[in-house]
């Protein structure tokens, strides 16, 4: 067991965990030791940029308010940002067909753990099932994408 291979593992899983098990074979690592570095490090960084994520998001929104607020205090025009952007309808047709299941297990996984985990703290953040989702979506795709990766190379 290479502690400094699978540290690697464990700690690229926590940024992107879908390409993370592609590399285990070449690595020399076996199916489990793949899997569990990866899940544990990818469910590391859900943990964190979730929960840290919701501190994010409220503190953006009161620092907005409370620039908006001191813009209408001294009476000079504050610019409104834009919210219907096509970004934002695309992600709001993607939360409206996938709903907090598909949304917990796919967009950490799809896009990159710390954007995915901030996207649906934004969502779902004040769900209880939230987080255990993401966790259960880690270990799904975990097994898919490195049984995938010894099927394809090794």
């Amino acid at each position: 067991m290479n502690w400094a291979v699978l540290s690697g593992f464990f700690l690229l899983s926590t940024i992107k965990f879908m390409f993370t098990p592609l590399g285990g074979p070449a690595a020399g690592l076996t199916f489990f030791e793949t899997y569990f570095a990866c899940v544990a490090g990818g469910s590391l960084g859900a943990a964190v940029f979730f929960f840290s994520g919701n501190y994010f998001i409220n503190r953006a929104e009161a620092k907005y308010a409370a620039q908006k607020a001191k813009f209408l205090e001294d009476g000079t025009p504050f610019k409104v940002k834009k919210k219907f952007t096509k970004t934002n309808r695309f992600i709001i047709k993607l939360k409206a067909r996938l709903g907090i299941v598909g949304i917990s297990f796919w967009v950490p996984f799809l896009l990159s753990v710390p954007i995915g985990s901030i996207i649906t703290a934004k969502f779902y953040g004040d769900d209880r099932r939230t987080y255990p989702l993401i966790v259960v979506g880690m270990f799904l795709n975990g097994v898919l994408t490195t049984g995938l990766a010894f099927l394809l190379f090794s």
